[in-house]
C-alpha cells in the first residue's frame, strides 16, 4: 500500500454523531443529479435479461476517452443516481476520472425481463459490466467503488478472481460492506433497526407486485409478499430463485468476509463500528490485517452509508472523498 495515502479524519458536525442520524442524513443530505447528464447503455445477459449502465457527464468537467474509468455499484434497492453515487461521480471527475454507474437488474427504472433480478453475490453481472467497459474503453486503467450491497459484490468479485483479476483493474473501494450477511439479516430484526428492514422490504414488495405474473409462474407470490423480515424474504425467494438451498446457504456463499483473503487488487474498506445495519463483531480484523492489498478505515462513527460532515446547506460525504482519493491515486499512477 502506498505510503503517500492517508485517510483524512472523519469529523461529523455538531449534533450529527448518532448512527441513525448519520444513516438518515446519508440518504437525504447528499446532492442529487443537478449538473449531471447521464448517457445510458444496456447490457443483455446470457439468460435473456438485461441491466443498464449510466455514464455521467459532469457540467464543466469534460473528460476524453483516454481518462481512467471507475465502475460504481449501488446498494440494496438503490440505483445509479443515488446521492452517494452522484457525489462520487463529481469527485472523480474533478480528478480527471470517468465513471460508469451500474444499475442492478430491476433498478434502472425499467423492470427486468425475468422473475429473478439481483442479489448480494451476483458477480456474474459485475463481470459482464467490466467486460463491456473493457471493450468500450480499451487500454485505460480501471477501478471499482461499491456501496453497501455493492461493496459486498465488489469484495466478492475481487476475492473470487484473486491473481486472475483483469490487469486493467488497478484499485477498488468498498463503503459500508456487510462481511456476514446472516448477522446483518439478524441485526435488522432488532428493535428500532426493524425500520430499515421494513424500508427495504416495502421497496422489494413493490417490485414483486409489478412483475407478479412472472413471479407466479415460479413461486407462491402470496407467501413471498407475506414475508415479515429480510431473512424470511431471502429464505422464501432470493435464495431458491437464484439456486441456493435456503437463506443460510445464500448468506454463507455470498458474504464478502469469505473472500477478503483472496483479494489481489489494492482495496480500501470503509466501515463504521456503529453501522446500524450490521453487527460490529462481523468485521474480520485479522483477515483484513493479514492481506497487504487491503487498506481498512474502520471508524467509531459514521452510520450506514453516512459519513456526513459539515452543516445544513454545506454537507459533504467523507467516505466518497476517501474512496475517490484512493482510487485516483492508483489509476493515475497506472495511466
Amino acid at each position: 500500500m502506498p505510503n503517500q495515502f492517508k485517510l483524512e479524519p472523519f469529523n461529523p458536525g455538531w449534533g450529527m454523531g448518532s448512527s441513525h442520524i448519520q444513516t438518515i442524513l446519508g440518504k437525504y443530505a447528499r446532492g442529487a443529479t443537478e449538473g449531471i447528464v447521464f448517457h445510458r447503455r444496456r447490457i443483455d445477459t446470457p439468460d435473456e435479461d438485461f441491466f443498464d449502465l449510466d455514464f455521467p457527464e459532469i457540467a464543466g468537467l469534460p473528460l476524453d476517452e483516454t481518462a481512467p474509468m471507475v465502475l460504481l455499484l449501488h446498494g440494496l434497492e438503490g440505483h445509479s443516481r443515488r446521492g452517494y453515487m452522484c457525489q462520487t461521480y463529481r469527485l472523480l471527475a474533478r480528478q480527471g476520472i470517468r465513471s460508469a454507474g451500474m444499475n442492478f437488474r430491476s433498478c434502472s427504472g425499467e423492470m427486468n425481463r425475468q422473475p429473478w433480478s439481483y442479489h448480494a453475490g451476483a458477480t456474474e453481472d459485475v463481470a459482464l459490466a467490466l467486460d463491456a467497459l473493457e471493450a468500450w474503453c480499451p487500454g485505460v486503467p480501471k477501478g471499482m467503488i461499491g456501496f453497501s450491497l455493492g461493496a459486498n459484490l465488489t469484495l466478492k468479485y475481487l476475492g473470487e478472481r484473486g491473481e486472475g483479476v483483469r490487469s486493467s483493474l488497478q484499485a477498488a473501494a468498498a463503503i459500508s460492506p456487510p462481511f456476514d450477511l446472516r448477522q446483518s439479516a439478524t441485526e435488522m430484526q432488532k428493535g428500532i433497526k426493524r425500520v430499515y428492514g421494513r424500508m427495504f422490504l416495502n421497496s422489494i414488495r413493490d417490485k414483486m407486485q409489478t412483475k407478479a405474473d412472472l413471479v407466479r409462474q415460479v413461486a407462491d407470490l402470496k407467501q413471498i409478499m407475506a414475508a415479515q423480515s429480510v431473512y424470511e424474504f431471502d429464505n422464501l425467494w432470493t435464495a431458491p430463485i437464484h439456486g441456493f438451498r435456503d437463506a443460510d446457504d445464500y448468506y454463507a456463499q455470498c458474504s464478502s468476509g469469505s473472500y477478503l483473503a483472496g483479494i489481489r487488487v489494492p482495496t480500501l474498506i470503509l466501515r463504521s463500528i456503529d453501522d446500524p445495519m450490521f453487527a460490529p463483531q462481523d468485521i474480520p480484523f485479522d483477515v483484513i490485517q493479514a492481506n497487504p492489498y487491503l487498506y481498512a478505515g474502520i471508524t467509531q462513527r459514521g452510520g450506514h452509508l453516512g459519513y456526513i460532515e459539515g452543516r445544513p446547506g454545506h454537507f459533504s460525504g467523507w467516505a466518497e472523498r476517501q474512496a475517490s482519493r484512493f482510487t485516483t491515486l492508483f489509476l493515475k499512477d497506472a495511466a
